[in-house]
């Protein structure tokens, strides 16, 4: 039997991910938390919405509040989105760098995986015989599971450039048909942490690029300011930040400057 989410329930669960992720869930999502999270009631055989929360509030189980987390978190992407910023950053790999530094990037937020692989892609291709590094990290660890695996349907290839699904992609075959495997070998050099970018950041040293594209339009404005500011400080200077390109940081922050749609950098000196 179906179970309905009673606006007070539901202003739990709002209050709860501002919390804890520092996502605002407007009232027009009070569905699809009911929707997302009706299976975890079945499941745990609890009777109301309000049980629920009383199980994950007060780190009474942090792994059910875990599951809750990537339930209501939304995870869209794909291959080489937004192909601007990649244009951009092929630029910036055309230019002389120091000998034997190695090139690093951030892919935050980066959902199921297409992202980072994009990237690794790219940086595979044009810096065959230099040194990068990717981290790769996201709040939900059941789709950096995904992620890691590298596996995904054929219809997700539309995006890469052929060249480079030939090069860095094995084509499913058997029961497999229809799907594509990143290469290992490009899939080992990515390294895919869970970090939630509300929190203190792990040391992770500092980066040329960042990527945090299509996520900021769910903070509110405090948690907006503060991982932008943080961010900041993991860039190397001169290093660039992407954002999505409708997204803004007009009036959050005054230690990045924009030079093109959705890219900002951080001054050199």
């Amino acid at each position: 039997m179906d179970i309905d989410i009673s606006q007070a329930e539901f202003a739990q669960f709002q209050q709860l991910m501002l919390d804890v992720a520092g996502i605002q869930l407007g009232d027009t999502k009070r569905m699809l938390v009911s929707a997302r999270l009706a299976g975890r009631l079945r499941v745990l055989g609890l009777p109301s919405y309000g049980e629920y929360f009383r199980l994950i509030s007060g780190g009474r189980d942090a792994v059910e509040r875990q599951t809750m987390v990537d339930l209501l978190t939304t995870n869209e992407t794909y291959f080489f989105r937004e192909q601007k910023h990649f244009d951009f950053l092929c630029k910036c790999l055309a230019q002389p760098r120091p000998a034997g530094t190695p090139l690093r990037i951030w892919s935050a937020a980066c959902s199921s995986g297409e992202e980072p692989y994009s990237i690794a892609m790219v940086l595979a291709d044009r810096l065959p015989d230099r040194p990068w590094e990717i981290l790769a990290s996201d709040l939900s660890t059941r789709v950096l599971a995904k992620a890691r695996l590298g596996h995904y349907p054929q219809s997700r290839a539309n995006g890469i450039p052929a060249t480079y699904l030939k090069r860095y992609c094995l084509r499913g075959i058997g029961a497999e048909e229809g799907t594509l495997l990143v290469d290992d070998a490009l899939a080992a050099r990515v390294d895919f942490r869970a970090i939630n970018l509300k929190e203190p950041f792990p040391e992770v040293g500092t980066f040329n690029f960042i990527f945090l594209r299509n996520v900021m339009f769910y903070f509110d404005a405090e948690t907006k300011a503060s991982v932008v500011a943080r961010l900041a400080e993991r860039l190397t200077p001169g290093g660039y930040l992407f954002i999505g390109h409708t997204e803004t940081l007009n009036g959050t922050t005054r230690q990045l400057r924009p030079i093109a749609p959705a890219i900002y950098q951080k001054p050199a000196s």
